[in-house]
């Protein structure tokens, strides 16, 4: 008998990681209307990542309207009992100030909370609030040992952010190169802002060879990302190469990025 089928006549018999797998593969096909049928009950007799999911829905509108209270509602229970995926959607909330007052401090509590848990994403965002210092008071040195957890676990942007301490001498002595380092490795991984610094690297010959084309090719890429650092470099960038220079580094920022050297 097929998963869907058993659930839907015996559910109390499957166990509840069988079905959040279930939901969660339903959830990735795009199907909502199945997951939440699994996710629901679960929720209902205590499971937090179930009550996580459920307030994931409301908060992006995923199968159900957007409904921002409901989303806190949901998040808040999950978060309560220790779900660090919702202590992370949680403090989202707080730090947008959707469904809830708007929160700086509840926020980075809750980003912290699940942080210590080992959750890569919120590692990185309270990263991110520590080395912004606007919010909560700034400490380089947390900052600096949340994005390298961060980076552990794969997560780009907190790559980018190591390569910007060792830019910047925040919190560790200057050096270029370990910036250009951490920076690729964040651009290979698609972070569009990681993709920016180390086309302007390039592009300056800071703490790497200069490289005109490689240089534009990486801008390329994070001004097609979304990347805002991009634009600072670009018109100069394009400037300092031929017809001929500009072609290649076109088709360059075209490769899969899998086929680049790490």
């Amino acid at each position: 008998m097929r998963w869907l089928d058993r659930l839907a006549h015996k559910p109390a018999q499957i166990p509840a990681a069988d079905q959040l797998a279930v939901a969660l593969a339903a959830a990735k096909r795009g199907d909502y209307a199945t997951a939440l049928g699994i996710w629901e009950p679960l929720a209902r007799t205590g499971s937090a990542r179930a009550q996580n999911n459920i307030g994931a829905c409301f908060a992006e509108g995923l199968g159900v309207e957007r409904d921002d209270n409901l989303a806190f509602r949901w998040l808040a229970l999950a978060a309560e009992a220790g779900d660090p995926v919702g202590q992370r959607n949680l403090a989202s909330l707080c730090f947008r100030g959707e469904g809830v007052e708007q929160n700086y401090s509840r926020a980075a509590e809750l980003y912290r909370a699940a942080a210590e848990q080992g959750d890569g994403p919120a590692q990185d965002m309270l990263s991110w609030m520590l080395l912004k210092g606007e919010v909560v008071e700034p400490d380089l040195a947390e900052a600096r040992r949340w994005a390298l957890a961060a980076a552990a676990q794969g997560i780009a942007s907190a790559m980018t952010r190591i390569g910007l301490l060792h830019h910047e001498a925040l919190g560790v002595p200057r050096d270029p190169a370990e910036a250009v380092r951490w920076w690729r490795k964040a651009a290979l991984r698609g972070d569009a802002d990681g993709q920016a610094m180390l086309g302007a690297a390039r592009h300056l010959g800071a703490g790497v060879p200069a490289d005109p084309v490689e240089a534009y090719a990486w801008l390329l890429r994070a001004q097609a990302g979304g990347s805002g650092l991009a634009s600072r470099y670009m018109a100069a960038a394009r400037a300092a190469l031929t017809r001929r220079e500009i072609t290649e580094a076109e088709r360059r920022a075209t490769l899969p990025l899998e086929e680049l050297e790490p």
